[in-house]
């Protein structure tokens, strides 16, 4: 795929997140969607290409009229909507439609007509190989590799704090973050334990809420009303549905190899990238990331946000939102770090980087066994 040959042209989120009671995850999808339409200044008739996660995208192409040329409805977890960008540059590319909407709304915490995840039920290979011994819901299957990894590299859950406490701090400079207040080390440590290694406070948040990207070819981009952000870069993989079966439970294949292809695209070097986001499901999943992308060596991970390099005033500014363990988590997160990546480059984040020209948005799926990985960058980025 060509560097810069696509652009995001419209971005938004829902019009509330959080607890949303009196939305289904259609109307979450729909409110999400139609955002993004007023922000890129179109309308259904303008769009020919849709891709969704969990509810079809049929139906929602359906509820808002739109008639598809191209339909995505990829779900393999929290970066499914990674590899919906990656599949869009493709297809518009391929002329198989000119512009496309992704849209992600789900009713994490409210439950309202949630799809929900099969493989938590019994369904599916994790239901014969994992489940039966206890590893059925994200807290107990995201332990399985973290453990082997603080035993390897002499690190200890205290080591993994430091994650919550800076990604608070991003959060706190956000207004629509859930939580806000600053916590400390010893707060992570002393808060109830979920599942061990993790406390309360290294787990996720559950919320409501949804977002929605508009990408089309990159010769239309200065035709919408905000400044364009341009895909430079793609990449996805997978080492398939159990978590039990990783090849190395200290290093993600997936994120590897997803990252890999993503910056060989994108022709960049790490020193280029000025803002990162990197799916925190749980407190230990940016330090495979740092590791895994190539911003830190094996095991070197922790001791970097423990300096405070991801945090503001930082040299690599790390999920700036506040992140899964702060700002918002509806399940599938991946939408929602896409859309800071967007915001930074846009110059409009409530805790804007300065001079951002590169964003990296990096997202885990299924139970930490898939991976998809998206390099933004400005127009100036993109020459």
């Amino acid at each position: 795929m060509a560097r810069g040959s696509v652009a995001v042209v419209g971005a938004a989120e829902t019009s509330k997140m959080g607890q949303i009671t009196e939305m289904s995850e259609l109307q979450l999808q729909a409110d999400a969607a139609l955002n993004a339409m007023a922000d890129a200044g179109l309308t259904a008739a303008d769009i020919d290409g849709i891709a969704t996660a969990g509810k079809p995208p049929d139906a929602l192409a359906q509820y808002l009229g739109i008639t598809p040329s191209w339909l995505d409805g990829t779900l393999i977890g929290g970066s499914s909507f990674m590899l919906h960008v990656r599949h869009a540059l493709s297809a518009i590319e391929t002329g198989l439609c000119t512009t496309v909407l992704i849209v992600h709304g789900e009713s994490g915490r409210s439950r309202v007509e949630a799809e929900g995840f099969p493989e938590f039920i019994g369904g599916k290979l994790a239901g014969q190989f994992e489940v039966p011994y206890g590893a059925s819901l994200p807290p107990t299957m995201f332990t399985i590799p973290v453990l082997r990894y603080l035993a390897s590299n002499g690190l200890t859950p205290e080591d993994m704090a430091p994650v919550s406490v800076i990604q608070r701090e991003w959060a706190a400079l956000n207004p629509r973050a859930t939580f806000k207040d600053p916590i400390t080390v010893d707060d992570v440590m002393n808060a109830r334990m979920v599942a061990y290694p993790f406390t309360l406070l290294m787990c996720c948040l559950r919320t409501d809420g949804g977002g929605a990207l508009i990408l089309t070819a990159a010769d239309r981009a200065k035709d919408f009303p905000h400044l364009p952000v341009y895909v430079l870069g793609t990449g996805e993989s997978a080492e398939g549905p159990l978590v039990s079966q990783l090849e190395d439970f200290t290093s993600s294949k997936a994120f590897r190899l997803s990252g890999k292809r993503a910056f060989e695209e994108a022709g960049i070097s790490h020193t280029d990238v000025d803002h990162l986001m990197i799916y925190d499901a749980f407190a230990h999943v940016p330090l495979y990331g740092l590791e895994d992308l190539g911003f830190c060596q094996p095991g070197e991970a922790a001791e970097f946000i423990r300096n405070r390099h991801t945090a503001p005033g930082g040299r690599l500014p790390l999920n700036t939102n506040g992140g899964g363990l702060s700002y918002m988590h509806s399940g599938m997160y991946g939408m929602y770090a896409m859309q800071e990546s967007i915001r930074q480059l846009r110059g409009t984040a409530p805790a804007q980087v300065p001079n951002a020209n590169i964003s990296v948005a990096h997202g885990v799926g299924g139970m930490f066994s898939v991976a998809g990985t998206i390099i933004f960058g400005t127009e100036s980025a993109k020459q």
